[in-house]
């Protein structure tokens, strides 16, 4: 009697090779994994696969699509994907993206996972399997806090805690999932206008937002100065408070450029730590800034004393 050479794989391994292999820590997903029966993985044809309607991923890059697909013509898939019966198919509940990059491949089959989990548990394992993902969107991001909120229950404070992030950054997250179409288009263009998304949030005229957000697209518009011009829109007749203190006369041309470009982006800065110290600066980020202000302030601290000598013996 013939045996097939090709080793089964325990569910278990079978959960770590798909999870721990792309992503260094997704203890949640396995531990989901490893408290059911011991599943095979075996090959399933890729016209039987539909993808999750409720995948929360909305946008896929072509270009790593691209190179993922060329690694499978050469390697093949090295982690199977996780499906549950659908009719006469298969839904996937995590890895659509070597699904998709397999059909690009050519593939006529694809390695896959089948188990039968009920909604609930389908979505969070592909929630929190697209969150290990390091070209996640901020709007992506934001959809699936929102899923996880709303449809799965988690307090903001427990999600912060379950993910690592502060409350802030999160209720900040959610927030943009329920922007204006034109804010979420900006930022979808450009990933670094998330403060400036907060900003625009502020007006209701979609007109005057998309103005705005067309301006700063194209780098005409500096933070600070949208921040003025919003406070403009919305205290019409009041003069904007700047909270910078005012720059001293100066004569040099140059000086005066330095300054001024000084001034917005401390200026910037404070807007993005916020009053409360949480504003929209990721909790991975907060410690490294606080590090590299406080050198900054030595430097600065350095030249108001060379400033000061000058011209002493």
């Amino acid at each position: 009697m013939l045996t097939s050479s090709r080793p089964r794989k325990s569910f278990r391994d079978a959960g770590e090779r798909i999870f721990q292999q792309e992503s260094d820590a997704q203890p949640g997903i396995i531990s989901l994994l490893a408290a059911r029966t011991p599943t095979a993985v075996r090959d399933i044809p890729l016209e039987r696969v539909i993808p999750n309607p409720s995948q929360p991923r909305m946008t896929w890059h072509e270009e790593t699509l691209g190179e993922l697909a060329a690694s499978i013509r050469e390697h093949g898939v090295l982690q199977p994907i996780l499906v549950r019966p659908a009719g006469e198919g298969y839904e996937i509940i995590a890895g659509e993206r070597r699904w998709r990059a397999s059909k690009l491949a050519g593939k006529e089959t694809i390695p896959a996972i089948v188990e039968r989990f009920d909604d609930a548990t389908a979505l969070e394992i592909a929630l929190i399997e697209n969150l290990q993902r390091e070209d996640l969107s901020p709007l992506d991001e934001a959809v699936i806090y929102k899923k996880m909120t709303g449809e799965l229950g988690y307090s903001i404070r427990n999600l912060a805690t379950k993910l690592g992030k502060d409350k802030g950054y999160v209720e900040n997250r959610l927030r943009l999932a329920s922007a204006p179409d034109d804010v979420r288009e900006m930022v979808s263009e450009r990933y670094d206008t998330l403060s400036a998304a907060y900003e625009l949030m502020k007006l209701d005229n979609p007109r005057r937002r998309k103005a705005l957000a067309k301006q700063i697209i194209a780098g005409k518009l500096t933070l600070l100065r949208l921040h003025d011009r919003v406070e403009r829109i919305l205290h019409p007749g009041e003069r904007p408070k700047r909270p910078e203190p005012a720059i001293p006369a100066l004569r040099d041309d140059a000086l005066i450029t330095a300054t001024r470009e000084l001034n917005e982006a401390l200026a910037d800065l404070a807007r993005a730590v916020g009053d409360d110290g949480h504003g929209t600066i990721p909790e991975g980020d907060r410690q490294n800034l606080a590090k590299f202000l406080t050198i900054s302030r030595a430097r600065l601290d350095n030249l108001v004393a060379r400033l000061r000598s000058g011209g002493k013996s």
